[in-house]
This record gives C-alpha cells, structure tokens and sequence, in this order.
C-alpha cells in the first residue's frame, strides 16, 4: 500500500519527460495514471495530498491516447467472420497482438455471411475494456449483408439480402441479436432501409453507409434518420461526378442536421486510396476523417492464400486479392503503418494524423467522454511514439518494455 495519502490505496504512476496529445495540441507535459485512468494531478496534490509511486521517463517520446480500430475483419491467421469453434479466443488473439501497433479497443467486423454464422458468432462475444490480455472490445461491425449487389467487392453475392419489412424482424432474421453490435454497414438505396437506419440508431447502435450505388440525396436522407458514417471511403461505391457526387458528396453536403457530424473511414494504407484522394477528402472535412485498417485474416502473415468469410483471397505483396480476381478485399495493414502513412501523404500535422486515428473514432462511437482523448478521468489507453510516430512502448499492458527508466518514489515533504 502506498505511503501517500491519497484517498486510494492504488499506486500512482507518473509519466514524465513526454509530449502529451491534449487539447489538439502537443504539450510538455507529465501524465499522471492510477487504477487505469488518467488524473487531475492538481486534484491529487491539494484535495489529496497524493503524489507519485512510481515515475516513468518517457525519453521525450509522445504519449497519445490508444488508437481505437472501427473496421478490422481479422488477422495473425483469425477471421472474425468464421464460426470457429473458439470464436473469443481467435478475437482476443487478434486484441493481444494489435496492442504492438497502438491499438487498444476495436470492433471486430463481420463481413457478409450466412445467418448461421452470424447466430454462432455474436453470442460469444461481450464489451470488454483493454488490459494486460490485450485491446478492448467496443462491440461488432456487421459488414453487410444489407449492401448493393453491384457493389459487393469481396462480399459473396449468395449471402446479400434485403429488407422485406423494413424494421428490427429483418435484423433479427439476418443476425438473431443485436446484443454487443456497435455498428451496421448498409446501402441506404435499398427499399425500406431509412426505417431500418432509424431502427439502429434509436438501438444507440451507429449506422454506416457503404457497399452502395446511393446518390447523394439518398445518403442525405440515411443522415437525416440517423446514419453518421461512411464506409471505407470512394471504395466500394459510386464514384464522385460532379452532377451528383452520391455519398463521397456528404462530406460537403449542406443538408447534415445542425449539430451533426458524417464522419468517413479511410483506409490510408497507400493501396486503396491514392495519395491525392485521400488528400481531397481531408481538405474536405478534416474533422470527420477516421483511420481504419480493414485489415484480414493475413495480417501479420506471409503471402499465399487465407480466407475472409465465405471467400478464398490471395496476398501478393502488400495487396489483398479475391482469388483469381482483382478485387480487393480488405488490407493487411497495421494501424501505426496506416498513421504514418497518413501523414506523409495528406501533410498534415502529427496531432491531426493522431486524432484520426484516436480522438475521432471515439467521436463515432459516442465514447469520447472516456476514450480518445487525455483529459483527466479518461480510459488511460495510451500509445507511445516517436517524432516519427513509431511505436515505443506496448500501449494498455503497461509493462512498458521500452521505457528508459522506471523509479520509486519517495514521499515529498508536505
């Protein structure tokens, strides 16, 4: 038990010699953590009288909050999408294993699947926070199977529907529970789907738009019920015309609700979107801007063939095939690798590549007032990186192996 007196008995980490992510800005500043949050060291002095147990030295690395992956179907030889016998073990593997790239909580994605799959899969798996076993879990990204035949990708045509009541009967036939399902990717053009989008959204569960032939005023329309994300952005969609720019064109859109946001994935790993692309949609609407990885079943894993679903793709290189096609089909990228990227080809600043990555994911997902940021009672999910936003130490299991000193602390004179 520490010696502070502190009105908690749990030690007090200090983190100290770090630029700190607070506020959209890089500060010299210290962290203070304890019991897995971040406190108000002012807080802690005078109204507790606590101080620090232990002092961290960051070695002038940054510290930003965990990077939150919204759309990862798999990898390390797992897909989420497989009703495997061990279902919470292949995500919790594919959770320890993300932590090496900054990643702290996520949603695991179903792509389109039969509903036997979906019925096997979603019961098995809870919210969790992250920890030592590894990054947390926020809830489910359903994927399909509500999306446009024409614009399916890698989706398998056979296991597509569409909505025959426009209500919850529809989403239980496909999935058989919404339980622990954050987010549900649909084509707003199919028939009856703005109810359904209403539907979801009243459930607090996000609606996306995505795998869709939708023009623009049939996107509006799914944001005004509701929806308030973009799938994978320019893929797997209409592509932007200047007489109707269909959903790319919600990123300038006039008629979003007062006081909303359409925030849109991009999956910045150099292959699915070119440089200037990515660029136009971040001058665009910088703020709404999400880093995702859409990463598969062979990420962390050398070329040959793996499975996403009910389809047999093929790695070559760094692209992700649909065998003995060429359509892609997700990415083998990691999040830092996605970061990084991001910043080099948009030329944004360090803290705008960090956000996209962190602060609006959370946005998203209306958690921000716990995760995404560093402000003093948030989820002490932090990443460390260097000035070339490499990751330096094992974010969440905060053993930090590759901290430059650790130390005990005695108590001051108070």
């Amino acid at each position: 038990m520490p010696s502070n007196k502190s009105v908690s008995d749990a030690p007090i980490t200090q983190f100290v010699n770090c630029m700190i992510l607070r506020d959209h800005k890089l500060q010299r500043e210290d962290l203070w953590v304890r019991e897995g949050r971040i406190l108000d060291p002012e807080k802690l002095f005078f109204d507790e009288q606590g101080y620090a147990d232990k002092r961290v030295d960051c070695g002038g690395n940054i510290i930003a909050p965990g990077f939150i992956d919204v759309q990862i179907n798999g990898g390390y030889g797992i897909d989420f999408s497989q009703a495997s016998e061990d279902v919470s073990g292949g995500i919790s593997f594919v959770g320890k294993k993300i932590l090496e790239h900054g990643v702290t909580s996520f949603c695991p994605t179903l792509v389109t699947s039969p509903p036997a799959v979906y019925h096997k899969v979603l019961p098995n798996i809870k919210v969790y926070n992250g920890g030592p076993h590894g990054a947390g879990v926020l809830g489910f990204h359903l994927e399909g199977p509500f999306i446009s035949v024409e614009k399916r990708g890698a989706h398998p045509e056979h296991c597509l529907r569409t909505f025959k009541y426009g209500g919850l009967q529809d989403l239980m036939e496909a999935y058989g529970s919404l339980d622990n399902v954050a987010m549900v990717t649909l084509a707003p053009e199919l028939a009856k789907s703005q109810s359904v989008v209403q539907e979801l959204c009243q459930r607090g569960i996000t609606v996306s738009l995505g795998h869709s032939v939708a023009n623009l005023s049939q996107a509006e329309e799914a944001v005004q019920h509701g929806a308030s994300f973009i799938t994978h952005l320019f893929n797997a969609m209409l592509p932007f015309h200047h007489r109707d720019p269909g959903i790319v064109g919600l990123l300038t859109s006039d008629q979003i609700p007062a006081g909303r946001t359409v925030y849109y994935g991009m999956i910045a790993d150099g292959i699915h979107t070119n440089p200037a692309a990515l660029r136009i949609a971040h001058r665009a609407h910088p703020l709404g801007l999400v880093l995702v990885t859409d990463a598969i079943t062979a990420m962390g894993l050398p070329p040959g063939r793996h499975t996403l679903g009910q389809q047999v793709i093929e790695i070559q290189g760094l692209h992700a095939y649909v065998a003995g096609t060429t359509t892609l089909c997700g990415s083998i990228a990691t999040m830092d690798m996605c970061v990084r990227h991001f910043k080099h080809a948009s030329g944004c600043s360090v803290e705008e590549a960090l956000e996209a990555a962190s602060l609006h994911p959370a946005q998203l997902l209306g958690i921000s007032n716990r995760k995404g940021k560093l402000d003093f009672g948030s989820d002490a999910d932090l990443v460390f990186l260097d000035d070339a936003l490499n990751i330096q130490m094992n974010p969440v299991d905060r053993n930090w192996p590759n901290i430059d000193t650790v130390t005990s602390c005695d108590p001051p004179s108070l």
